[in-house]
């Protein structure tokens, strides 16, 4: 066992475990912590705890020290300098004609560095844009390029459901989604309907993927013929969480009628094959 204290981010969800060094934390604390961009202020998640060594990716980093009230005033200076800053290069980038939608500025807590976040459609040549940024903030310069799903992970907005992006707010990484996926759930395969504010698929796809996998191979194939308490049928459509299958069906009085029923209560000779589903290329377009 070892003792850990949970730390976290401004822009991140996920949690890092760093030596408390003899330190007492409280959830909500301001902490000072070297990374590789150098020192940083983050807050504290999970209070001092004991952990299993098998939890622990080494070597466990310590915390400098405890923040102070002058470190959070530091932070909200960088935060407030760092709204001007993105101001300033939205204006510069109108000026020059560079193709790019800046996203976010922040400064490194020790103002080495002034760090510029931006989505472009390809590459973009912007060395003398960081030349004229370095002249007017005496500071080292770097812009960095994300996607959309890292852009709707920092800014945050509101998903189709209507509740906060899921990335904004508990995901602590991006999950790999596939149109595969849309295709097992019976979803739409329509863009609208199964891509989130990112213009991505949705991450919330994965979320019931395993439970949608497995059924979806116990239900009787579309269009396949089945046993029922009522006669042999033609399986019209599946409910793969109600396990139910609508069954088209010739009645005792020679008439057609498309009834429900349950997995258990039909004798299946052809079941869904996943063969079709894996043959679609695996993308996240």
């Amino acid at each position: 066992m070892a003792i850990i204290v949970g730390i976290k981010f401004k822009k991140a969800n996920k949690v890092y475990y760093f030596d408390p060094v003899g330190i007492n934390f409280d959830v909500g604390d301001g902490a000072l912590v070297e990374t590789q961009r150098g020192l940083e202020y983050a807050y504290v998640c999970v209070a001092n705890k004991d952990v299993p060594e098998s939890e622990i990716v080494q070597p466990l980093k310590p915390v400098v020290r405890k923040a102070t009230e002058d470190d959070a005033k530091r932070l909200a200076k960088n935060e407030e300098d760092g709204a001007h800053a993105l101001e300033i290069i939205r204006e510069k980038v109108k000026e020059m004609g560079i193709e790019m939608k800046l996203v976010d500025a922040e400064y490194t807590f020790d103002r080495s560095k002034l760090i510029f976040y931006f989505t472009a459609d390809g590459r973009v040549d912007f060395r003398e844009l960081v030349r004229v940024l370095a002249s007017i903030f005496k500071i080292r310069i770097e812009l960095r390029q994300i996607y959309e799903r890292d852009d709707a992970k920092m800014r945050g907005a509101l998903a189709p459901c209507g509740r906060p992006c899921c990335c904004a707010v508990h995901l602590p990484d991006f999950t790999k989604v596939s149109i595969k996926m849309a295709k097992v759930q019976g979803l739409s395969l329509n863009p609208q309907k199964i891509n989130g504010v990112c213009g991505r698929l949705m991450c919330c796809l994965n979320y019931e993927n395993a439970y949608y996998s497995e059924v979806y191979k116990l239900m009787p194939k579309v269009g396949s013929k089945v046993s029922t308490p009522d006669g042999e049928g033609t399986v019209e459509s599946n409910d793969l969480i109600k396990q139910t299958a609508r069954v088209k069906v010739m009645l005792k009085d020679g008439s057609l009628d498309i009834k429900t029923y349950k997995l258990d209560e039909m004798r299946i000779g052809e079941r869904q094959s996943t063969a079709e589903i894996d043959a679609l290329p695996d993308s996240e377009e």
